[in-house]
């Protein structure tokens, strides 16, 4: 039974993953010289920083790509820099039997200077966690979850940089259930296309 469990979430996860991609293609694309699809690709880790049974053990690998719909790297200043959201997509890859996420939303960006910056995002998750009440990990109380987080950032150059992020997800108590949620710090490495 748990088996043929991890095998439908598998294939669910997979099947979340493969629609978005497909699809990333339809998102209205501002009309850059270049024209690509992507604006940029982060991949690190992050863990629990959560204290007591909703604490998640092991080291969570993750993977962010970014969109830039509404042309945010032509923005002039902070306030242009903040009605132009970039969209991404990612997740959160469980191990250790913690929860894996799959998440989506918009993404705010801030520029101190050339090298500087903070960033701070808003949507949703999916995720195959714990729902009801448990003595080890999170109790979550429905699959989808507000899914948020905050990060600083340095960049080495047009291309490279790298940033520290937390990020939460719970259901604000909007549906049954426990709301412990998820609170993972960590690092990402992001290349900017």
């Amino acid at each position: 039974m748990a088996m043929n469990i991890m095998k439908s979430a598998s294939v669910y996860r997979g099947a979340i993953i493969a629609a978005v991609i497909s699809n990333a293609s339809l998102l209205p694309t501002a009309a850059h010289a270049d024209d690509k699809i992507f604006d940029e690709l982060r991949f690190g880790a992050s863990a629990s920083i959560q204290s007591g049974h909703s604490k998640e053990d092991g080291v969570f690998p993750e993977v962010t790509v970014f969109f830039d719909p509404f042309d945010h790297d032509a923005a002039t200043d902070w306030k242009q820099q903040l009605a132009r959201p970039r969209l991404n997509i990612g997740t959160s890859i469980g191990t250790s039997g913690e929860a894996t996420q799959i998440f989506g939303g918009f993404a705010w960006t801030v520029n101190f200077n050339e090298k500087i910056f903070a960033e701070a995002g808003f949507g949703g998750v999916w995720h195959n966690g714990n729902l009801g009440y448990t003595d080890e990990g999170p109790e979550l109380g429905c699959r989808f979850l507000f899914h948020e987080y905050v990060g600083a950032g340095y960049r080495f150059d047009q291309h490279w940089n790298v940033m520290a992020q937390v990020a939460h997800s719970s259901h604000a108590n909007l549906c049954d259930g426990p709301n412990s949620g998820m609170t993972r710090a960590g690092i990402q490495l992001g290349y900017k296309f």
